[in-house]
């Protein structure tokens, strides 16, 4: 990977990290605020709402940070190791609890008349594409294990070539 696609991917990741920790601070306190002004039938959704939102962020800064450290081995040249695996599964991870968490919101949207039926349906498919991102960073994950695999091979093969020679 070049230094110029990497220097902007980590452009790219550091202004996402920045904007997820603005909203943290910024926009959860607000939106809180604003949902004190919930009618009395629909003030029970305020907290589990509240916090579908910020684990949503907190998922999301997860996988921010673990794609920071993947490129930082990318870069080294170490990626093609079992260190690299660690990262993997905290990203499937983050993208699994992700799609649950959007399957809670629509959860908790669904009973009663507080969002449209298709409010919830449209729900239902983010949390399944989420879900579906998760199984591609997996097979991307066996990807890596083959490669890792084929590099620990060529490794021994070197060696053996050399105590040959």
């Amino acid at each position: 990977m070049g230094q110029l696609t990497v220097l902007a991917l980590r452009v790219v990741l550091g202004a996402l990290l920045a904007g997820s920790v603005a909203v943290q601070t910024v926009m959860v306190p607000l939106l809180a605020s604003d949902l004190e002004g919930l009618d009395p039938d629909h003030a029970y959704l305020r907290t589990p709402f509240l916090l579908v939102v910020v684990l949503g962020v907190v998922t999301a800064q997860v996988v921010l940070v673990c794609v920071w450290r993947l490129v930082t081995m990318v870069r080294r040249g170490t990626v093609f190791s079992h260190a690299a695996f660690r990262y993997v599964h905290l990203v499937i991870g983050a993208f699994v609890a992700a799609a649950l968490l959007v399957f809670t919101l629509g959860v908790l949207l669904a009973p009663g008349e507080a969002v449209a039926p298709g409010v919830v349906l449209l729900l239902g498919g983010v949390g399944l594409a989420v879900l579906g991102v998760a199984l591609v960073v997996l097979v991307l994950r066996m990807l890596l294990a083959q490669a890792v695999a084929r590099d620990v091979e060529a490794s021994r093969m070197r060696a053996e070539l050399a105590e040959v020679i």
